[in-house]
């Protein structure tokens, strides 16, 4: 089972650590894959960030740990597909599909093809069973 850390969470959201490099990094040294998000600029550089770009970081960082990367807006995708790292896009699809083949489920779906990633399946009680892996913010529950 692949077990994902969404936003560097493993026991709960801390809104204020999530996506901070230290705290993916954190998640990514016990042994988790991490979900992150990522803004790009005009000037070709990175930030990480939910709502908004706001923390910079290289491509390298970024190639050094398990990261899959949601790109936010259009100017990170690029950047993310030319340095070959794990990223996806999506925004309400019900399935997407990452740069390395995973299918990304919205929260509350079912589990479609041999590579689903379940999201967030503590909101609303969704069976992992037929998953691959898990992105969650209590990953550590399903260790």
């Amino acid at each position: 089972m692949i077990l994902i850390a969404h936003r560097g969470n493993i026991n709960g959201k801390i809104p204020e650590k999530e996506n901070t490099p230290q705290y993916i990094q954190e998640a990514a040294e016990m042994g988790y894959h991490v979900e992150i998000d990522a803004w790009g600029d005009d000037k070709g550089k990175l930030y990480l960030g939910h709502d908004q770009s706001q923390y910079p970081v290289t491509i390298n960082f970024l190639s050094q740990g398990p990261f899959i990367v949601h790109a936010k807006n259009n100017l990170a995708i690029p950047l993310l597909e030319y340095h070959n790292l794990h990223w996806f896009w999506h925004n309400t699809d019900n399935y997407t599909i990452t740069s390395k083949g995973w299918v990304w489920a919205y929260p509350n779906m079912p589990a479609a093809g041999l590579n689903c990633i379940a999201v967030l399946p503590e909101c609303h009680g969704t069976s992992v069973d037929k998953f691959a892996g898990i992105c969650s913010d209590y990953i550590e529950r399903y260790k």
